[in-house]
């Protein structure tokens, strides 16, 4: 006989279900083969908004991550600022579109110029898991880790939609600000000569700094045309004021000034055609042109392979005056700092001995940087001729013994004055420094 309609539904719906727990366990069985999280593990927990933060597990520092993928076999790199005895082998982990994955091995390269202090400025590389849309990154010192549970670096300069990053033209990157400098007459006389020069943007590492000077930063950075990057290198170690560790003591060459000379190159590489490397009292000044832009024209024109341009140092003593006084100006009598304007003798340099050079780099050439050379880079470097374009330094005088008449005229800044003392006029009269 055969079953009776009510009980052959029971035998088929009970069949029904038993299909569906092998078809269950069996799914499981084979998702487990694949070693499959059970749960996917989330990123990032914590995003660093710092400027320098602190390298879990180890006493590094890290200060950002960029998307550079010029040098085979990488995508990634992280500027920091690594004790040099203790590097020890670091792992990269990503965070890509929210999600953990598996971490490479990491590539750390210490810059060559420390000058004998323990903190090195240092790159480390890594290579983005395939299938990856790695937006933040962290490194970690064992490869099973939980990466979740550390501080997570944004991977700055990824590629955008074309059309979408319009460049500048200049870019002048200045380190390091620090101690009580409160020099701003001649700072504001820097900035509005680089105005007038041509250049879109001024970025200052800044640790610390004269009242004055700092409602002149501030100012300044409302308007656009400075970008001020914390810089608290003294809540970390104890920076040098030199440059040489046998004479001067301390962690770090000047406050980190290498770190965040690289740091301003990889900041600027994708919104910047030039990149100047200078001193916040140094003007890199065209002789035959009146502006950067028919400056790098020319130059790029007849050296197309060069991405490196190195431009000599001048020094303009600012114990000698000019003695006429006509730029003596009485407005800026209660201005703290120096007049560039009244400053015209010029030192020769000693050439038996090293003489230093500044540098306009395009960014996408340049891998590390050192302060007065390049340490990496791709394509050639060249020295600009000094009646092309010079430094216009104003300090101290560097060769003590000479005297006045043994010093050169020059006046290449007067031929800007009819613009810039207004314009200084107008910075300073707004902060009420004016008389």
């Amino acid at each position: 006989m055969g079953m009776s309609k009510p009980i052959r539904g029971i035998f088929l719906f009970l069949l029904f279900i038993t299909i569906c727990a092998v078809m269950v366990i069996v799914n499981k069985r084979s998702t487990s083969t694949k070693e499959m999280p059970v749960a996917p593990r989330f990123c990032p927990s914590s995003v660093s908004e710092q400027s320098i933060t602190p390298l879990s597990n180890t006493k590094h520092l890290l200060v950002s991550a960029y998307m550079d993928q010029r040098v085979p076999g990488f995508d990634i790199r992280l500027i920091g600022i690594f004790r040099r005895d203790s590097i020890q082998e670091l792992h990269c982990c990503f965070c890509c579109a929210g999600y953990l994955r598996e971490t490479t091995p990491a590539k750390v390269l210490q810059h060559p110029d420390n000058y004998g202090f323990p903190f090195v400025t240092t790159d480390v590389m890594c290579q983005i898991p395939q299938n990856c849309n790695a937006t933040h990154v962290t490194l970690l010192t064992q490869s099973d880790q939980n990466g979740s549970e550390y501080i997570w670096l944004p991977i700055r300069n990824k590629k955008n939609k074309a059309g979408e990053n319009k460049k500048m033209d200049f870019t002048v990157c200045i380190s390091n600000l620090f101690g009580d400098y409160n020099n701003v007459l001649q700072f504001a006389q820097t900035l509005e000569m680089y105005r007038l020069l041509g250049v879109n943007r001024v970025v200052i590492y800044k640790t610390s700094c004269g009242p004055d000077l700092d409602r002149l930063l501030q100012s300044y950075k409302q308007e656009g045309f400075v970008e001020v990057v914390p810089w608290p290198i003294d809540k970390h170690m104890n920076p040098s004021r030199g440059w040489l560790f046998s004479s001067h003591g301390g962690d770090i060459h000047y406050f980190g000034q290498l770190t965040t000379l690289n740091e301003c190159i990889y900041r600027s590489m994708e919104r910047s055609r030039y990149v100047l490397l200078n001193d916040i009292d140094e003007i890199i000044m065209p002789y035959q042109q009146d502006n950067l832009k028919s400056l790098m024209d020319g130059l790029q024109a007849q050296y197309p392979n060069v991405g490196v341009f190195l431009i000599e140092n001048h020094i303009f003593p600012k114990k000698h005056f000019e003695p006429s006084g006509r730029f003596h100006l009485p407005q800026w009598n209660r201005v703290p700092g120096v007049n560039i304007l009244e400053h015209v003798y010029r030192e020769s340099p000693d050439r038996n001995i090293y003489h230093p050079h500044k540098m306009i780099v395009q960014p996408r050439m340049v891998e590390q940087t050192s302060v007065h050379s390049v340490l990496r880079f791709f394509g050639q470097q060249y020295k600009v001729p000094l009646d092309v374009c010079r430094i216009i330094h104003v300090r101290v005088a560097l060769l003590k013994q000479l005297k006045l008449e043994e010093l050169n005229v020059d006046k290449r800044l007067w031929d800007f004055q009819e613009k810039l003392i207004p314009n200084v006029d107008k910075v300073l009269k707004k902060l009420g420094l004016l008389a």
